[in-house]
């Protein structure tokens, strides 16, 4: 064969062959040769590749670039090409030399898995793993692994491969079993997740824990229950259900859809009932229920349709039954098994048509569903009180089911631990016998309930308090009172010593302190017993220190409704001393209420002394009806003047925020019975007793308001000035506007420009910045309030010539100022000089006298010379002076008889100033 030009050495070729030929055994010549000719066609790059090889056959480097560019070239031709051959070729010679490096393997392998040459690729992938180091193995079992997951392997062959690398690698199974899954090999591949459960050194590379393999295992077992045999499949999922308990339900359903596949549907609803009534949780429940009522579903609607069909083949096979029955009857050679079933084909027992039967049943498990589910809640915990008061409500209208469900109950809570009440179990099994008319067995299960040891007493009481009222339902009050007699007894002192030996003492000992059962016996006591009896009762509570402020009350009014006062005195004052603020203040203020009822003025000082003590004892906060309760005591049966006492006391003593109001009462009831002008001084105490600066402002204003009522013009201008430093003109307009209209009416231009300079001062005091106003805008304030006042003076029905003098007579006059305007820069601080006052004479003119700040009246003289020029207006003294004195001395006498000492304080005031 002739040999082309092109591979020959061409003249470039020279320098690299001279050097060869020299030293063919060097790898770096061969190497710099074929990079020279990294452009020349492969065919003679490959002869290159040849010669090296041939020189040089253990190379590595030389076989792996060879194998790299014959891969490269075959790259593009289908695997039928003949170049395949030559690369499988030089593969294999490689592999004479290279048998030890596992690229060459891996390389030659996926080729061959590539060209889907399948024996030659097994045989080649089992050279592979002979030839190598184990080391080494993992490298070809990886590819090897592929290959066998192909399509068109046979299964026995990847079966074969992944057995022997599962010896090799066993922490791969799980790949392993999905193959087997894949593969549809349900035995093999149940049987391995099975070996895996259990295991217990297996660690799933994937992540999978070991409730997920179970559950793997029983939905490959429950799918495919007819196809994997040898296996306890009722065993391997009931101990999944034991030992995996956050998806029971799953696990349930799964082996009742086992039983079902197997067609053994009797043995699926034992399961399904089954794990209705283990199961703890609602959520497993309802899995388990909606799986078993469907199941009774398809049941029911595969039953219906087969009916169906059968009704029609009968209807149209109806002729032919004679013939069949005689040759059936003829037919010597029938088998025993047809011929069985053939006679008893109308028999009741093989009647298929069972449709009303798995209705029925349907039916009840739906009915059933509440019943289920409150015995899962029950399991849960069985000592939650509320959950078996449902159950029993769930057999309303059976009751044989409820007496059996409080039995269960009773002996199933334990009232330590329960949840709820428990002796509403025990009171409600025992009305369940009174409404039906057994009102024996009700007062056994009461006997049963007392003795039960109950976490708290309160429950016991509650036994006792309802076995009570059955009884007062019954009309056995006399065996009520016994009942409560024998609740409330002490405990034995044989008792007391056991219990203290055992260390553990019950609720019983502690019951006759219970106050509920107390109140429940003296409610029988009252209603039922004696005086005497009922005495006892009250007697005992105190003595046992459980009493209530409404136990005592309620004893001194009954003692109270039999006559026996000074015993319901004394019971009020052992409750003084027993109970302190604020549980006495009901019993104070009903035994000082009815004790002064009760005596009014024959026992004064001992009334005094349990007012004074009550308000010792009161605090501040709570003392002010006591000193109202004191006052008006002293007013109706008392002195006047310890009534004043009183109010005093209590207006020192009340807190803060009730002093105004206090004051207010004080001074009305002063006003009263000593007349407006007693009223001075307690308004200047209350003023000066640390009232909050809003009450000192009001209570001013009140005073201001009397003075003014009274003539005292001078004196109400001076309680304005003194009050002005509370009141902001900003925020209290009501204060100012009074003021003025006091000046408007009462004052003069004097007294109205010292309001405004008051008021300006106060203004600027009460204000963070102050400003300095400009002289000719003080100038036009001043007009401008002066101006108001003349039209104030004007519609008040001065005359017009006296305006026209005061309007001459206010004008101010600067006689340093020429131009008639004041100095700018000058601001008035007060009254600059004495202005003077316009007198009317009694000819009419005008006379103008100097007028001072203080005015000196000279002394009465019963020849001054005057009295007869001068005209004094009389004025009548305000009734409201003398109160109620006025009213009293008109109506007069003594005529009523009364002596002295019953009178009140305001009558023998009355009769004093008439004497």
């Amino acid at each position: 064969m002739a040999i082309s030009q092109e591979l020959y050495p061409s003249q470039d070729d020279l320098l690299y062959e001279e050097e060869i030929l020299r030293n063919p055994f060097n790898l770096k010549l061969w190497w710099r040769y074929l990079i020279a000719r990294n452009e020349s066609p492969f065919k003679k790059r490959s002869i290159i590749y040849e010669r090296a090889l041939k020189a040089l056959p253990g190379s590595y480097k030389l076989w792996y670039a060879y194998l790299r560019e014959r891969l490269e070239v075959v790259r593009n031709h289908p695997v039928t090409h003949s170049h395949y051959d030559s690369l499988n070729n030089t593969f294999e010679r490689a592999l004479v030399t290279m048998h030890k490096m596992p690229r060459i393997w891996v390389m030659y392998l996926l080729t061959l898995t590539d060209q889907k040459l399948v024996t030659r690729a097994r045989r080649t992938f089992d050279r592979a793993l002979c030839a190598l180091p184990v080391t080494q193995h993992q490298r070809v079992w990886e590819p090897y692994l592929v290959f066998v997951s192909q399509r068109g392997i046979p299964i026995e062959t990847s079966l074969r491969v992944y057995r022997r690398y599962l010896k090799f690698d066993p922490t791969h199974i799980e790949e392993f079993t999905e193959f087997l899954v894949d593969s549809e090999l349900w035995q093999e591949a149940s049987e391995r997740l099975a070996g895996v459960l259990n295991d217990d050194m297996f660690y799933s590379i994937k992540g999978k824990t070991k409730h997920q393999l179970w559950l793997e295992l029983c939905d490959l077992l429950t799918n495919h229950a007819t196809e994997v045999s040898g296996l306890k499949v009722d065993a391997i999922i009931r101990g999944g259900i034991k030992k995996f308990t956050d998806e029971v339900g799953r696990l349930w359903t799964s082996l009742a859809d086992y039983y079902i596949r197997r067609g053994l549907y009797e043995k699926a609803r034992d399961v399904f009932e089954e794990g209705m009534t283990t199961v703890v949780t609602v959520r497993d429940f309802s899995v388990i229920f909606d799986a078993y009522s469907s199941f009774e579903e398809s049941v029911v609607a595969v039953k219906m349709e087969t009916a169906d069909l059968s009704d029609e083949e009968e209807n149209g096979n109806g002729n032919d039954n004679e013939e069949e029955e005689e040759d059936l009857r003829l037919d010597f050679n029938l088998s025993s098994s047809k011929f069985a079933k053939k006679i008893l084909s109308n028999f009741w027992l093989n009647d298929d048509n069972d449709v009303g039967l798995r209705l029925a049943r349907l039916e009840h498990l739906i009915d059933r569903r509440a019943e289920l589910a409150n015995s899962v809640l029950l399991r849960q915990n069985p000592h939650n009180v509320e959950q078996w008061h449902r159950r029993v409500k769930l057999f309303e209208g059976n009751p044989t089911r409820q007496i059996l469900t409080y039995t269960e109950a009773v002996r199933t809570v334990d009232p330590m631990k329960a949840l709820g009440k428990p002796h509403t179990l025990w009171i409600a099994f025992a009305k369940l016998y009174e409404d039906h008319n057994d009102v024996t067995n009700a007062r056994v299960i009461y006997e049963k309930a007392v003795q039960v040891n109950y976490k708290m007493v309160e429950n016991l009481a509650s036994v006792w308090c309802d076995w009570g009222e059955m009884e007062l339902r019954h009309k056995n009050f006399k065996g009520a009172l016994e009942l409560m007699k024998r609740a409330t007894a002490p405990p034995s002192v044989e008792v007391k010593r056991r219990v203290a030996i055992d260390g553990d003492a019950p609720v019983q000992i502690k019951l006759h302190r219970n106050l509920r059962l107390w109140n429940f016996y003296l409610d029988l006591e009252e209603s039922l017993g004696t005086l005497e009896s009922t005495r006892a009762v009250y007697e005992q509570i105190l003595d046992l220190k459980i009493a209530t402020p409404q136990i005592i009350i309620n004893y001194a009014s009954l003692l109270e409704e039999h006559k026996y006062f000074e015993d319901a005195f004394r019971v009020y004052e052992r409750g003084v001393k027993i109970f302190k603020y604020p549980h006495v203040k009901d019993i104070t203020i009903t035994y000082l209420s009815k004790f002064v009822k009760r005596y009014g003025n024959k026992k004064l000082e001992r009334a005094r002394e349990l007012f004074d003590h009550a308000i010792e004892k009161a605090p501040a906060d709570e003392v002010k009806p006591l000193f109202l309760q004191y006052a008006k005591l002293e007013e109706d049966y008392g002195l006047a003047k310890h009534a004043m006492k009183v109010y005093d006391q209590a207006a020192k003593t009340v807190p803060d925020k009730e002093k105004m109001s206090m004051y207010e009462i004080y001074i009305a009831r002063a006003a009263e019975i000593f007349g407006v002008p007693k009223t001075r001084e307690i308004y200047e105490q209350a003023i000066e007793s640390g009232l909050p600066d809003k009450d000192v402002k009001t209570m001013c204003m009140k005073y201001a308001e009397l003075e003014k009522s009274l003539g005292e013009i001078d004196r109400a201008r001076s309680i304005y000035t003194f009050s002005s430093q509370y009141a902001d003109p900003r925020s209290d307009t009501d204060f100012w506007t009074k003021w003025h209209e006091f000046e408007v009416q009462h004052g003069n231009e004097e007294t109205f420009r010292e309001m405004l300079r008051i008021k300006r001062s106060v203004s600027a005091s009460n204000s963070q910045t102050h400003f300095i106003l400009p002289e000719y805008l003080m100038q036009k304030d001043q007009k401008l309030n002066l101006e108001e006042t003349v039209d104030t003076l004007k519609r008040a029905g001065v005359p017009i010539d006296e305006m026209a003098a005061l309007e001459r007579q206010f004008a101010p006059a600067d006689t340093n100022n020429k131009d008639g305007s004041r100095r700018l820069g000058f601001v008035s601080a007060g009254v600059e000089g004495q202005q003077p006052d316009v007198v009317r004479t009694a000819d009419g003119g005008m006379t103008i006298t100097a007028n001072h700040e203080d005015i000196e009246l000279p002394e009465e003289s019963e020849s001054d010379g005057d009295d007869d020029k001068v005209e004094i207006a009389q004025k009548d003294v305000p009734a409201a002076v003398f109160g109620d004195l006025a009213k009293k001395v008109e109506e007069g006498g003594n005529g009523d008889g009364e002596s002295e000492s019953k009178l009140g304080a305001l009558e023998r005031i009355k009769r004093k100033r008439l004497g």
